[in-house]
């Protein structure tokens, strides 16, 4: 009989952490600070509105210094397997209904655990208002950096990078409201922006597991190998992107053990997701039923410390939870138009 090999993994110091969770993303911040130096505020909105324009690709209108941007950081890194890449978005392609309620209910309220990163949000307030519109944005580029087509022409890291510059700019916002307090690290820090590339990554397949979704662990490395491809073009240092799932798995328990704690921010998010979900279902008892779904997912502890309510009816149900109709109309609800 034989066995697989034992995947190798990095251990994820503190003192190595400590050292991303003081770096945020030199090029893009860099852009962000020539735009605020030469139009000031009004200028940094107007290329807010840019940025938040899904259908917006033409830069020929913007700074020079976007245009050499997007120029300079729109090439596959070289090591870079493209065969890879193919597989892993097939694998999101077969299972995108699991993947979609995973990152509705599993990926999201987990990033929320992280009670200083999740400062930036609270401050700058791009989630806590029109929730909704947010999640949208958000399904639209996860739906659109896993659809081979987008990749064709160049899509695909285009509206990569300008979520890239998104967050660059709620980086100088927050670091800019006068209430951010620097031990919580650098605004949308290195260490927090591997750990958001981790949950739409190595947490997606925890949760697909919990699922009970049948998976070789050769889909589940290759759709690994995508993401990080995606962390990549979205500024995540390349030190911190996992090799395989041995060192997914080393490098979030390492953030949560470090990071994880209840915070208002958190409770709030998740409390403004839960009526998002509703809201874009078009059926208030979807609140409910995504709050169950919540506690399936992320156990009580971590559900008690984003305050989701405990909703015994409808855990019974949360076998179910995923074949009702309010879900798949909810991951329609937020693939690209």
């Amino acid at each position: 009989m034989t066995t697989s090999r034992v995947k190798s993994t990095r251990a994820f110091s503190d003192e190595f952490l400590d050292r991303y969770r003081q770096l945020g993303d030199p090029p893009a911040d860099t852009i962000i600070e020539t735009l605020v130096a030469e139009g000031g505020r009004e200028g940094l909105g107007a290329f807010m509105r840019w940025l938040a324009d899904a259908q917006a690709f033409d830069i020929s209108g913007q700074h020079l210094m976007v245009q050499q941007f997007f120029a300079e950081h729109s090439t596959l890194p070289t090591w870079a397997d493209r065969a890879r890449m193919q597989r892993g978005m097939a694998f999101f392609q077969k299972h995108m209904g699991a993947i979609g309620l995973a990152l509705g209910t599993l990926s999201l309220p987990y990033t929320y655990l992280g009670a200083n990163g999740v400062q930036v949000l609270w401050l700058t307030e791009r989630i806590k208002n029109d929730t909704a519109r947010r999640l949208q944005e958000t399904g639209a580029w996860v739906f659109a950096v896993n659809d081979p087509k987008q990749w064709t022409g160049g899509k695909a890291i285009e509206f990569t990078l300008k979520i890239r510059l998104i967050h660059a700019a709620s980086r100088w916002f927050a670091g800019h409201t006068g209430r951010w307090n620097d031990a919580w690290g650098t605004p949308i820090c290195q260490e927090d922006m591997a750990g958001t590339i981790g949950a739409f990554g190595y947490i997606v397949l925890r949760g697909l597991r919990k699922l009970s979704v049948v998976m070789a662990e050769q889909d589940e490395e290759d759709y690994l190998y995508h993401t990080n491809v995606v962390g990549y073009f979205n500024g995540v240092a390349e030190e911190l992107l996992p090799q395989n799932l041995r060192e997914a798995y080393t490098l979030d328990k390492q953030i949560a053990r470090r990071q994880f704690a209840p915070t208002e921010a958190g409770k709030g998010l998740t409390k403004s997701l839960l009526n998002a979900i509703a809201e874009i279902s078009g059926n208030p008892s979807a609140r409910n039923l995504a709050a169950a779904q919540m506690r399936f997912f992320l156990g009580n502890s971590h559900a008690d410390a984003l305050g989701i309510p405990a909703v015994p009816l409808e855990q019974g149900l949360v076998s179910v939870v995923s074949r009702l109709p309010i879900f798949p109309k909810l991951i329609l609800a937020l693939q690209p138009k």
